[in-house]
């Protein structure tokens, strides 16, 4: 897919998000979760990858642990879900996005890392 038009038309097609996930690193998980769950009416979720223990608590997702580990996480200001995973890279590239690192498989879907013109680092998610 390729797009044509101007800077305003591609970037349009970025704006199409469908959900943002603010990430937080926290010093003590489990001190934060209720603080979360509270703002939220959420429930956490759980689960820990390469030494990092995380919860997902509505719009939030909380980090913690070992500095070498969750600099992994901490680089990425946001994760941003997209419907058209391919088209959002493809325009966020076209509006002078870098990619970081192109589209690949999880075990929930594809993701990839844009960091953005003016510097901020993002996950994008879709099918």
């Amino acid at each position: 897919m390729t797009f044509a038009g101007t800077y305003e038309e591609v970037m349009v097609l970025i704006m199409d998000i469908d959900s943002v996930v603010v990430r937080q690193r926290v010093e003590d998980l489990d001190a934060a979760v209720p603080f979360y769950e509270e703002l939220t009416g959420s429930s956490a979720s759980r689960f820990s990858f390469a030494e990092v223990t995380l919860a997902s608590v509505g719009p939030f997702l909380l980090f913690a642990g070992p500095d070498e580990a969750v600099q992994r996480v901490a680089g990425v200001t946001a994760t941003l879900t997209f419907a058209d995973l391919d088209a959002a890279v493809e325009a966020a590239e076209a509006g002078g996005a870098e990619i970081v690192m192109p589209i690949q498989p999880t075990p929930n879907g594809r993701r990839a890392v844009l960091r953005h013109p003016y510097g901020g680092v993002f996950e994008y998610v879709g099918p």
